[in-house]
Order: C-alpha cells, then sequence, then structure tokens
C-alpha cells in the first residue's frame, strides 16, 4: 500500500494545473500524485499525459462535482494517508513533511491541513481555509485568520499547531480508514463545505482534526468558481442548511433553523439591495431545495447522533460571528470569545 496519495480533482482545469502542477511534483517526493478528471472537455488529459506523463490519472465518464468526484476516485487508490489537493494551489519545498509528521505522531488525530495562505497575496491568509476552521452557533464558518470578509495578515500569529472543527478541503491531509468510517465526503453536495460536513462527523466520533501551521501552502481561491457567482451562492447556502440539518443535535436543531430562516431572508435582502439579482433567486432556490431534500437525509442524521461520542470541543461556538463581526466591531480570530 503507498503511504500517501495526493489526489487532485480536475474538471476542465488545464490552465491550473499547467501553472500549480510544478511545484507539487517537485516538493511532494516520493508521494503519488494522482489526477481525478471529472470529464473535462478541455485538453486537461492530454497535458497530463505529454507534460506530466508520471501523473497517474482516473478518468470519470461525467462530472460528479467535488464531493463524490473525489469519493470515485479515491476507491480506485490504496493509500495509508490521502491529500485532497485543489487544483490551483502552490506548494514549496517541506510543505508535506510537518504535516506527515505530525501526523503519524498522534494516530488520535484523523485530518488536518497546512498554513493556507493566499496566491494572490502571499502575506496573507487563504479565505478558504486560513489557519482552519470553526463554525459559529448558527452554522456560520469561520477561520483563524479570516473572519466573515476579513482577511488576516500573517504575522505568525497563529502558528500554533490547534485544534480546529473543519480543515480546508483546497489541502486536506486525512487517514485513509478515516475517510471511509465517516462516511466519506457527501457526494450530494456537489461542492461546498462537504468538507466541514465529514470534519465535524469525525469530531463528533472522538477523532481529532488540526492545523499544521509549519507545513505550508498558497490557494488561489477562486480559481474554479469566483465569489459572487450564483451558482457558487446557491451551493452554499443550500449545503449550509443541510450540514447544521445532518450534524446538530435535536435540542439546538428546531431554534437555529428557526433563526437562520430569518438571517437567510436578510441575505437576500441585501443582495436586493445591491442589485445582485442571480444571488437573491439562489438563496431563495436553496431554502426550496433544502426542504425539498431535508428527509433523504433523515437516515443520515440519526446515524451522525447515533455514532456521536462527545460533543466536538471547538465547535459549533456558542456565540453569534454576525453580532460579534457587525455589532461588536470584532474582526479578527483572536478577538472572538
Amino acid at each position: 500500500m503507498t503511504k500517501l496519495s495526493i489526489v487532485i480533482l480536475n474538471w476542465n482545469g488545464a490552465a491550473m494545473m499547467r501553472r500549480f502542477m510544478p511545484s507539487v511534483l517537485q516538493h511532494s517526493g516520493d508521494a503519488e500524485i494522482v489526477v481525478v478528471d471529472n470529464a473535462s472537455t478541455d485538453d486537461s488529459l492530454v497535458l497530463l499525459t505529454h507534460s506530466f506523463p508520471t501523473v497517474r490519472q482516473i478518468v470519470l465518464d461525467r462530472n460528479y462535482g467535488f464531493a463524490e468526484g473525489y469519493n470515485r476516485g479515491l476507491r480506485q487508490i490504496e493509500a495509508e494517508y490521502y491529500l485532497l489537493l485543489n487544483s490551483d494551489v502552490e506548494v514549496p519545498s517541506g510543505w508535506l513533511a510537518p504535516m506527515m509528521e505530525y501526523m503519524d505522531a498522534h494516530p488520535e488525530v484523523a485530518a488536518c491541513q497546512p498554513k493556507l495562505l493566499s496566491q494572490w497575496r502571499p502575506e496573507y491568509f487563504d479565505y478558504a481555509g486560513a489557519c482552519g476552521g470553526y463554525i459559529d452557533s448558527l452554522g456560520y464558518p469561520y477561520c483563524r485568520g479570516r473572519v466573515m470578509g476579513t482577511v488576516e495578515k500573517d504575522e505568525g500569529q497563529y502558528d500554533t499547531v490547534a485544534p480546529v472543527l473543519w480543515a480546508t478541503g483546497a489541502c486536506l491531509l486525512i487517514r485513509s480508514r478515516d475517510y471511509w468510517d465517516a462516511g466519506a465526503l457527501d457526494g450530494r453536495f456537489f461542492a461546498h463545505q462537504e468538507e466541514i460536513d465529514l470534519c465535524w462527523r469525525l469530531c463528533s466520533r472522538g477523532r481529532g482534526v488540526v492545523c499544521v501551521p509549519q507545513s505550508v501552502a498558497y490557494h488561489l481561491n477562486g480559481g474554479t468558481l469566483p465569489q459572487g457567482n450564483p451558482m457558487k451562492t446557491y451551493l452554499n447556502f443550500r449545503n449550509n442548511l443541510l450540514l447544521l440539518y445532518k450534524n446538530l443535535p435535536e435540542e439546538r436543531l428546531r431554534h437555529v433553523m428557526r433563526l437562520r430562516r430569518w438571517l437567510d431572508a436578510l441575505a437576500a435582502l441585501q443582495f436586493l439591495l445591491t442589485l445582485q439579482w442571480g444571488s437573491v433567486r439562489s438563496v431563495w432556490r436553496a431554502r426550496r431545495d433544502f426542504r425539498r431534500m431535508r428527509d433523504d437525509f433523515r437516515k443520515d442524521r440519526d446515524e451522525n447522533l447515533l455514532h456521536t461520542v462527545h460533543s466536538p470541543a471547538h465547535g459549533p461556538s456558542t456565540f453569534s460571528l454576525l453580532w460579534q463581526y457587525y455589532a461588536k466591531g470584532k474582526k479578527r480570530y483572536s478577538q472572538l470569545p
């Protein structure tokens, strides 16, 4: 069995692979590099064959999205560790060793991520994962280094290894056994927040998730689907509701869902006032589809609650991120309760 397989999911990402694959090949030692292709229609496979012949290709018959695309690819890979890596991530020399050493030394930890910095502005954290993530009492994600839309400059303030509720799917190192034991990524999410769902399940089952900031990677956030895209808005709103339904304890679920109904309406109003018509429709479509899909997730919810051995120590948080951010002006992770 291979020790480590670095697995890159691709869909029409030839330009990204041309730009970032050389750093992965150069700085990943003897790890197996695999590209799982979601039925690309660009020249991705031709590029891999001619420019990166040592990269293993797994070609799927259609675009299954991020979550199910990874599941179908990983079923064909035998390795102790998977490292799920976005095609728009650049890695420097020495990026792997701290994470691998930490995981080998801490069998109680199921998954970890590196410090993720912005490829656009390397002195700043990356929006998508920064130094590890949490969610607040109402389900809104935030990170060490990124709260709402405020991204901090990296000044070493989060350079300690820390337990987190979720590690970013842009660069996620996970034990293959834990990946499958926890139920893998939920393919019904298609894309966005599926890694939060998986990590929440791992934490609830008593397995650790951490950030190892001694490892560093650089993410071109929005390289595949930019901020403000109506589809991205739809997936984030719908999947966040599914995430909460699948994982929140019974005593919290009804209260949180009641509040989210009003908060999502306020978000739609904000999009309306800023003339983002596509995003307005996306919010309402997300809520409609959540209601339609909810019954299909009842079995998953029951199973998650059945396997919960304790409430995750690092989330959901007990405070409202919206209140802290907008009402109290606390815009850095270190300022939060």
